[in-house]
């Protein structure tokens, strides 16, 4: 395979995936990002990678191709990555019926599970809530990185290992065909580069000013989430592995192939209606700096606001402390992030012009998702 010319608009998680992929194929790589940074969806999310709740097949096996690039990233680059596993704990006897059932039908559809009772949890998990629980699943496949650092470091890697050129601050205006490849038109004045082999566009915000026509097509919703972080836990304490409740039971696709599901959304519901209202559901992660990233809620397209509610951050608080344990609960940053959903599936792809490929709405599994979608797309490329 010759060395071509590949363009990636986007400098979030998903264009790194697709630059690493396509630098270690040996193509000249350049990134454009309008931004001095990254500062969108992919660093305001837990830095959770999330295999155990992709539904089976496709989705699971891109998510654990994923998990496997980001720890040989960590051991090359250096970078913290943590292959902590994950656990979701059980403090009511619906949540508890929801975990056994899928305990039961984990191996066949290829995740890595095993349940775990009151005194193994506690054990594993030490920032599960001892009041009423009932016992854990455990996956073993799920991994932390810090998303506030992950991207940049991740840039600075692909820039030191693979010759990779990051143009931050530089906005494409317009991408077009000239006949001999797809070109940029950057800002200011619109310059024209050489045409490129291949552009990668992903970014849902460029997706929109570049192919407004075909992100009208694409059916992409957002969700704008809430969240927060404690300050560091003191002497070196740690939660265990990542850690959801049984709120989350009824967020991700995976559970749902459990027939106790719909009877644990319905007591959800008629106790917790200001749950649903706000899409909360409750997890934690944590970082190499000890600080707990909790949260989140999902509010979607026209109820999104710039402001944030007061009322989502007690929620979660109150329902955080119903089943996680920390020795201490200081706050020390809240923000809000918004990232793109797909109408269906686990990403949008698409290809408004004869050499561009669109990459985006990854639906907020970014972290867990990305590096596998880029490693699929650049698997089926005659570049």
């Amino acid at each position: 395979m010759s060395q071509k010319q590949v363009a990636v608009v986007g400098a979030g998680i998903l264009g790194l995936a697709h630059a690493w992929a396509a630098a270690r194929r040996g193509h000249k790589v350049t990134v454009f990002e309008k931004n001095d940074r990254a500062i969108g969806a992919s660093v305001r999310n837990f830095g959770m990678v999330w295999p155990v709740g992709q539904p089976p097949g496709e989705a699971l096996e891109v998510a654990l191709t994923s998990r496997g690039l980001w720890l040989e990233f960590s051991k090359k680059a250096g970078h913290w990555a943590l292959p902590c596993g994950s656990l979701h704990a059980a403090h009511r006897p619906d949540e508890w019926r929801v975990l056994e059932e899928f305990a039961a039908l984990a191996a066949g559809f290829g995740y890595d599970c095993k349940l775990l009772n009151r005194e193994q949890t506690l054990h594993m998990a030490p920032g599960v809530n001892p009041q009423g629980l009932l016992g854990g699943l455990y996956s073993s496949t799920e991994v932390a990185v810090d998303p506030r650092k992950a991207s940049a470091a991740l840039a600075k890697w692909l820039a030191e290992a693979f010759a990779v050129t990051f143009c931050f601050s530089t906005e494409v205006a317009m991408i077009e065909s000239n006949g001999r490849g797809p070109v940029l038109r950057l800002r200011p004045a619109e310059r024209i580069l050489q045409p490129f082999d291949r552009i990668v566009v992903c970014a849902g915000s460029d997706y929109l000013a570049l192919f407004p026509e075909s992100f009208q097509a694409s059916g992409i919703r957002l969700c704008k989430l809430q969240m927060m972080r404690t300050k560091a836990q003191p002497a070196g304490w740690r939660i265990g592995p990542h850690l959801a409740s049984g709120l989350t039971l009824r967020h991700y696709q995976n559970f749902s192939v459990c027939s106790g599901i719909g009877a644990l959304k319905e007591r959800i519901a008629r106790e917790t209606p200001e749950l649903d209202r706000y899409g909360i559901h409750v997890m934690a992660s944590q970082n190499e700096e000890g600080e707990v990233i909790v949260g989140d809620s999902h509010e979607y397209d026209r109820e999104i606001e710039p402001f944030d509610k007061a009322l989502i951050d007690e929620l979660m608080l109150r329902e955080l402390s119903k089943v996680f344990s920390l020795p201490d609960w200081t706050i020390a940053e809240r923000w809000h992030g918004i990232y793109a959903k797909p109408a269906s599936g686990f990403v949008v792809e698409t290809e408004p012009l004869a050499g561009v490929h669109v990459c985006t709405a990854a639906g907020g599994s970014g972290m867990t998702m990305s590096q596998g979608i880029a490693e699929r797309f650049w698997k089926k490329q005659s570049l």
